[in-house]
């Protein structure tokens, strides 16, 4: 994966972790049913797939991160 693409998919994971924190803080509403998507799970995905992609762009750019 290019660096444009590694990046792209940074800022992706970014708003889908940032648009799952705000579902997932929102009180529950007893009317409309219980919720179906378990957004604070999607948005602990997002934000561990969001430091992996920086990872990678930080790799893609010349410094080494992690063992030799």
């Amino acid at each position: 994966m290019d660096l444009q693409m590694t990046l792209a998919a940074a800022a992706g994971l970014a708003a889908l972790g940032l648009f799952a924190g705000w579902r997932g803080a929102r009180p529950p509403d007893p009317h409309r049913g219980p919720r179906m998507i378990p957004w604070r799970f999607l948005m602990l995905l997002a934000a561990a797939g969001a430091i992996l992609m920086l990872v990678h762009a930080v790799n893609l750019m010349g410094f080494t991160t992690g063992r030799r």
